[in-house]
């Protein structure tokens, strides 16, 4: 099957025919198939008002279980962003009214951020879009070769970056 990714492979042997270019077929389309991917996710997002960041903070405080919050340093780390991100999308999520923030109760230096009750409303219905919505993305696979990828996949990054 000739692609974007096999046609560059192709100009390169060409050009370097001293390099072995191959890795160039999986890094490649990882990479396209990882921006066409995020594009279709962030359809949804948009759709629900949220750019990716601020989806990822409000699934991260649903997730958490009631009463849905978390230490700021602690979404920071859930969703790998630095403290200073974080505080941005947490600002933006506070002026919608999505979250709200307060003294911690088990150390009153500490703060915490919490889902409003129309945050978690937000992000029950754009969330359960978005599983559909990885639903059809994954359709294109059969459930054999999605399990196959899956665990591959998995295999690879516990390599590249034990325990994340």
């Amino acid at each position: 099957m000739t692609d974007h990714v096999s046609r560059i492979q192709r100009e390169w042997a060409r050009e370097r025919p001293d390099l072995d270019v191959s890795p160039q077929g999986v890094i490649g389309r990882l990479h396209r198939l990882a921006a066409l991917l995020t594009e279709e996710l962030c359809v949804v997002y948009r759709r629900h008002g949220l750019s990716e960041g601020e989806f990822d903070v409000l699934a991260t405080l649903r997730r958490a279980g009631e009463p849905y919050e978390r230490a700021p340093g602690e979404l920071a780390a859930y969703t790998m962003v630095t403290t200073g991100g974080m505080t941005k999308r947490i600002d933006r999520l506070e002026r919608a009214g999505l979250v709200t923030r307060r003294r911690s109760l088990r150390d009153g230096r500490g703060r915490v951020v919490a889902l409003t009750e129309a945050g978690r409303e937000l992000i029950d219905r754009a969330f359960t879009e978005h599983m559909h919505n990885e639903r059809r993305l994954l359709s294109a696979l059969s459930p054999e070769e999605a399990a196959q990828l899956e665990a591959l996949l998995t295999a690879w990054l516990a390599r590249a970056a034990p325990g994340g």
